[in-house]
């Protein structure tokens, strides 16, 4: 066998300009490949995953691994276990309730777990204590930064440590370190909140799952940084900077049974006699201590942590009070709460005005399952309860977004009917762009001054990019009003109350296709009639801080809600406001108030908000509104985005040089969810929005992309030349060997010859 050596290739000029090239071409083709592949890795960090294997869930970030099984050395093992038990206690017009979460380490490892929950959007979270067998360390309030440095510091020395932080009003992170092998240590944290009135009903809603979020991609724009455009940059803009801290793992119920089992117990303390009491959404056990007392548990004892609890009551009389008042007296001063519901404005003489009314439906991925069922039978009873003077539209939106008629068309007939179809033909895909399709709705085309104009939204609210939405309805509201329609069993309350809140609306919550109805009614008593409007309060002798600040208005059964700090207990409170047409004002007097619970840290939790909503209008500088925000936070001890709760055990447990492993805890996809339509399916337009709009589709600025068929998933566009190029050197460098051996080989066989 002959044998060669590199040099007898550099005699040959052409082989040796083959082979380069070929190794050129190879090389590009594998880096083109490479950043392929770095770009997907990319996109599936920054948009719904496309895969439905559980560990590909996790997101980036040492601090956040793990799943519901652990591997050492091959060898699985069992993961961190959570269990929850969740204890309120309602008195009159607040509620006090206490989480626990109890982490159990079944493993044979020193573990760090990390647990992202929900909360009630107006609670205020003051508390925070760790159990490690007979010890309890109660935790403090801190700065962010400087509560994580030393929950940072505590896992490292090996000494238990828990850290309660605010990614936003409605989500938490519980942070647990160093449980050893076979440890159960308990974290209880409690918050205080206000219970909701409805016209005749009171109610209150525990928030047990967080619903996976949709995320929009960072942008990156080229910048040139030279005059002569010679030089240029890179700027990336992300409207989600802490989607890690607010996407945890999800598992898929179809592999997987739930986790987080979870027991409930509400003390009813109502303040008057009760009548109908029930939950909505989980059978219930209740007792009755007495006429104006319930104790409710769960029917089934636990649950899995993947919907929403919520619980109502009635009184036993026709009527629900009309006036509440309450004080709580805390170190120098006191704080107020009052609930005042206007009388009804059905007898007012104002005529009612004809309304434009804009439908916006989300029928992205999170709303598959029961939530689109929901929010179609919620648009179609909406449709059918327009008036023949009224106008109207429908938006409907994913990923991409499509309105259905040019402009607002009279609610005749033929166009309601066109639009009951179009809502009937929809299907839940794709992702949740929910700001385009604020834009659209808010775009006032008529500009008819004589109409009132009202945005209905319906939509689980799944996106992790609410500010940007808030800064929408803030830039364009204009003289339009948005009421928003949370769908499904676990809606982003955070983002629907302060939206509607903006938009000077209101917020309605659908649970269940049997709640449609009822709920749609509801809201459409607040459309259909005329808002309390200029409402002002004032006190005769006590200075006061009043939140809000100014006072919004008030629809049809809708309480009235003030929280004041009072320098004195003194005098009275006037309300003043037009009911429709009409002037109306009540006088309370403040030696008149009940005794209240936690006022203070709901007066503070309010301000707060207040501070949040003026940066966002941009009334408050950032700064401003943080420095406002952070002296609240710390004068009342209540968690913020700027606070934290953290308590440390002194005693270290984890001994010297043992490792410690990080373990994110996986959350369930709440009740009626599509694992299939949140992770992995690709959004179609309607058949009948394709032919309406087949023509607009062909101009440039319409053109969008295709639709992928029905199961397909969505993955990034990653497709390049590189198979080709690869292919191209290869040919090339075995053309080069064969030209190479065939020319050494010719002198040998004219020799033989």
């Amino acid at each position: 066998m002959d044998t060669y050596d590199t040099a007898d290739i550099d005699d040959h000029p052409v082989l040796r300009g083959l082979i380069k090239l070929g190794l050129f071409l190879l090389a590009q083709g594998v880096a083109v490949m490479l950043m392929a592949f770095v770009a997907l890795l990319v996109s599936f960090g920054t948009s719904w995953s496309a895969t439905t294997d559980q560990a590909s869930l996790l997101q980036p970030g040492d601090a956040w691994s793990g799943t519901l099984l652990l591997k050492d050395d091959g060898v699985t093992t069992e993961a961190i276990r959570l269990g929850i038990d969740v204890d309120v206690t309602v008195s009159g017009p607040t509620l006090r309730a206490r989480v626990t979460q109890i982490f159990r380490n079944p493993t044979r490892d020193w573990v760090a777990a990390t647990y992202v929950y929900p909360l009630a959007t107006g609670g205020a979270v003051d508390t925070l204590k760790m159990v490690v067998g007979d010890r309890i360390i109660v935790g403090d309030i801190k700065e962010r930064q400087q509560a994580r440095v030393i929950y940072e510091e505590a896992r490292r020395a090996g000494q238990k440590a828990a850290l309660t932080e605010q990614e936003r009003p409605n989500i938490f992170t519980n942070s647990v370190a160093n449980i050893g092998p076979g440890e159960t240590v308990l974290v209880q944290i409690e918050y205080q909140e206000p219970v909701h009135q409805s016209g005749n009903e009171y109610s209150l809603r525990l928030p047990l799952v967080v619903g996976p979020r949709y995320n929009p991609a960072p942008i990156v724009q080229s910048v040139d940084f030279r005059k002569d455009g010679s030089g240029w940059g890179a700027a990336t803009s992300d409207p989600v900077p802490d989607r890690d801290r607010i996407s945890p793992p999800v598992l898929d119920p179809a592999k997987t049974a739930p986790v987080n089992t979870t027991t409930i117990t509400v003390h009813l303390k109502a303040g008057f006699v009760l009548g109908e009491v029930k939950s909505s959404h989980h059978k219930v056990k209740i007792e009755s201590p007495d006429n104006m007392a319930r104790v409710v548990t769960l029917a089934d004892g636990v649950v899995p942590a993947d919907r929403d609890f919520e619980l109502t009551w009635k009184p036993a009389a026709e009527k629900a009070p009309s006036i509440g008042l309450f004080r709580e007296h805390v170190g120098d001063s006191d704080y107020l709460l009052a609930f005042v519901t206007p009388p009804s404005a059905e007898q007012t003489t104002q005529k009612p005005l004809p309304r434009e009314v804009v439908f916006v439906i989300d029928n992205s991925g999170s709303m598959g399952g029961t939530s689109i069922v929901q929010a179609k039978a919620s648009l179609t009873y909406a449709l059918s309860r327009l008036q023949p003077a009224d106008r109207f539209n429908v938006i409907r939106f994913d990923d991409t977004m499509d309105v259905l008629f040019p402009a607002s068309v009279p609610a005749d007939a033929a166009h309601v009917g066109e639009a009951t179809s179009f809502v009937s033909a929809l299907q839940a895909r794709g992702g949740t762009e929910m700001v385009p399709a604020m834009r659209a709705a808010l775009a006032d085309k008529l500009g008819d001054s004589a109409m009132v104009r009202q945005v209905v939204f319906l939509t689980d609210g799944a996106i992790g990019n609410e500010q940007q939405l808030f800064e929408t309805i803030t830039a364009m509201r204009g003289r339009s009003r948005v009421f928003m329609v949370g769908i499904g069993s676990a809606p982003n309350t955070y983002l629907m109350t302060r939206a509607a809140e903006l938009g000077r609306g209101a917020f309605t919550h659908i649970g269940s296709v049997e709640q449609v109805e009822e709920r749609m009614r509801g809201l459409f008593a607040k459309l259909e009639n005329p808002a309390v409007t200029g409402l002002s309060a004032k006190f005769s002798e006590a200075k006061a801080d009043v939140t809000p600040a100014i006072i919004p208005d008030v629809y049809r059964d809708e309480p009235l809600v003030l929280a004041a700090k009072l320098d004195k207990l003194a005098g009275s409170l006037e309300i003043k406001g037009r009911v429709g047409d009409r002037p109306w004002s009540v006088t309370l007097p403040l030696q008149n108030a009940a005794e209240g619970k936690g006022l203070s840290k709901l007066w503070a939790r309010r301000k707060i908000g207040d501070a949040e909503v003026a940066r966002t209008m941009r009334e408050l500088t950032p700064e401003e509104a943080d420095k406002a925000i952070l002296a609240l936070a710390l004068d009342h001890q209540i968690v913020t985005r700027l606070t934290s709760l953290v308590a440390v055990d002194k005693t270290p447990s984890r001994p010297e040089g043992a490792a410690l492993k990080l373990s994110e805890l996986p959350i369930n996809l709440p009740a009626g969810w599509d694992f299939e339509k949140v992770f992995g399916e690709r959004p179609q337009l309607p058949t009948q929005l394709r032919e309406r709009h087949a023509d607009a589709a062909t101009s440039p600025a319409a053109r969008r992309p295709a639709p992928a068929a029905p199961d397909a998933i969505r993955l990034p566009k990653t497709a390049t030349s590189a198979e080709l190029k690869m292919i191209a050197g290869l040919i090339l460098i075995a053309l080069a060997l064969i030209l190479f051996v065939f020319n050494r080989r010719r002198p040998l066989l004219t020799d033989a010859a």
